[in-house]
């Protein structure tokens, strides 16, 4: 199949996916890469001062940052997903939002919220506003890789093994990597600016506003992004990839525009969030 023939299924099967990434380094690089492209000259502003000197103003080159500190911040780790009851494919603040010892708000939304609450307070030095950033744009992302809204008893999906085109591995990572890395291969030349660009041209404004539209506060939102990832947990990632599942083109290509839409996503909607809090 073409690129061009391949751009034009994608955008068709883009649009069809109901709107009901944590992704591996190139997911998470095109959630940042892409939402840094809407963010207002003010919002856009206040993020190049608070990135690190290294990042050279790239909000996309710090995202996979919080990956990267979780040995040094292990108190972190439960903050990068929610897991939920085994097949009711619902998600509840109260009843979900916890890590593994019952503390309450310790979960991806629950840190959602406290990351925006922190840059609320900007330009205050209150806080550590370079990791608040990083720690949220990469939590957006996470939060919209529908497996990190996953069931309880398999972690995601972490305990199924499958065969990723006969390769072993889990479902969580072909979530996490597995299905956008193929994509990559097979129609970006492995290149991730190419594919964010490719994803980015498929939204439209139509989506822009309605995605933004989610709720009356970013808490309700980020309760709606997980309420999102659960369905499509169950609809897609756990549907017909049983343990020990050979996984190849069926899955992969009536999956990929759902990864892709995820992605989109979580850029519109970081790029939301920046906008409205650095006014």
């Amino acid at each position: 199949m073409g690129l061009q023939m391949f751009a034009a299924i994608l955008a068709l099967l883009f649009v069809a996916i109901p709107t009901s990434n944590a992704w591996g380094t190139e997911g998470h690089y095109m959630v940042c890469k892409i939402a840094q492209s809407y963010l207002t000259s003010t919002a856009s502003n206040a993020v190049l001062k608070l990135l690190p000197a290294g990042a050279n103003g790239d909000l996309a080159s710090e995202c996979t940052w919080a990956d990267n500190v979780r040995g040094a911040y292990p108190w972190s780790s439960a903050l990068h997903y929610v897991d939920t009851p085994d097949n009711l494919c619902t998600y509840d603040y109260t009843r979900d939002c916890h890590d593994s010892s019952g503390a309450s708000g310790r979960c991806v939304v629950g840190a959602i919220n406290n990351y925006t609450s922190q840059l609320r307070t900007y330009p205050s030095t209150t806080y550590n506003l370079t990791q608040a950033l990083m720690f949220l744009s990469h939590f957006m992302g996470d939060v919209h890789q529908p497996l990190h809204v996953g069931f309880t008893t398999d972690a995601g999906g972490n305990s199924i093994t499958v065969y990723w085109y006969n390769v072993k591995t889990n479902l969580h990572s072909v979530w996490d990597t597995k299905i956008i890395q193929t994509s990559m291969s097979n129609y970006f030349g492995n290149d991730m600016n190419t594919m964010a660009n490719s994803i980015k041209a498929n939204i439209t404004s139509t989506q822009i506003s309605q995605w933004n539209s989610c709720g009356s506060s970013t808490s309700a939102c980020a309760d709606t992004f997980a309420t999102e990832s659960i369905q499509q947990a169950c609809n897609y990632a756990y549907k017909d990839a049983p343990n020990n599942a050979y996984l190849s083109d069926t899955y992969y290509l009536s999956r990929s525009p759902v990864v892709n839409t995820r992605i989109a996503q979580g850029a519109v909607r970081l790029a939301n969030f920046l906008n409205q809090i650095f006014v």
